[in-house]
């Protein structure tokens, strides 16, 4: 958990710690819980809840630790606590999360401009997320339609699922997801899932949705109109608009919309 934090939620793996900061959190987190088990209530608080974080003050190592280069002095879950406000006000942090978020949002590889500004909202508001957003909102670059982000496939799935609004979307979309390898709770680290186009369109990845999109399409209404449907849920396309109108039946013409290049990106 500790290397996690480092790595993922605020330094990031180029952000200057080192195997004696992963320590030193690692022991200030201890006594950090949740409370899972019946047989573990004499140790929680008394009115605490299953699922519920929890700390167990005899299971959290004393003394002062260093990370950072800083001193943090013991106090229990205090620690812990002091070393995340430590780590969250750190220029590599706000620089980490800024590049995660216009990487998300703008593009694979977001522009260093993007960046750069959503880098200083962080430091200026102390990194404050609703400022962030704001901020990401007022971006140009998250406006330009030439950086586009490609569709993961659960992403996907549910621009499928709320332009077609077909019968039991739930279940349709989830034998969806199992398909196109992105099943919820299982991502394959703790980083979750890749938010980069080369992960989701490989050729046997975007066979699959090619096969998705004509099965579903087989099975739904044939009163679908393909083309009015892509111009509500796309931007004006005349070449799909072309290949759409020249299917043989209303159901081909919706599985060359599901599958077209245009679906596939945000």
């Amino acid at each position: 958990l500790s290397r996690e934090i480092l790595e993922l939620h605020t330094l990031g793996v180029d952000g200057g710690f080192s195997q004696e900061d992963v320590t030193a959190l690692a022991r200030m987190l201890t006594g950090w819980t949740v409370f899972l088990d019946e047989r573990q209530r004499t140790l929680m608080a008394k009115d605490a809840v299953l699922g519920s974080f929890q700390f167990v003050p005899s299971w959290h190592e004393p003394g002062a630790q260093r990370l950072l280069g800083r001193n943090i002095p013991g106090g229990g879950m205090e620690q812990g606590e002091q070393a995340l406000r430590l780590l969250a006000s750190q220029p590599a942090t706000a620089r980490h999360i800024a590049t995660k978020l216009a990487q998300h949002f703008v593009a694979d590889v977001p522009p260093a401009a993007a960046v750069a500004e959503l880098e200083r909202v962080f430091l200026d508001t102390d990194g404050d997320l609703p400022s962030l957003h704001a901020a990401l909102l007022r971006l140009e670059s998250a406006w330009d339609g030439s950086a586009r982000k490609m569709r993961t496939p659960e992403e996907y799935v549910i621009a499928v699922m709320r332009g077609l609004r077909p019968d039991k979307a739930g279940e349709t979309a989830l034998a969806a997801v199992q398909l196109l390898g992105q099943v919820p709770f299982t991502a394959p680290s703790p980083a979750g899932w890749p938010d980069t186009a080369e992960f989701w369109s490989g050729p046997d990845a975007l066979m699959k949705r090619i096969e998705w999109a004509n099965s579903l399409s087989q099975r739904l209404p044939s009163s679908h109109d393909a083309r009015s449907l892509a111009a509500q849920l796309l931007p004006p396309d005349a070449t799909l608009q072309r290949e759409v109108s020249r299917a043989e039946s209303p159901r081909q013409a919706l599985a060359l919309l599901l599958a077209s290049p245009a679906f596939q990106w945000r």
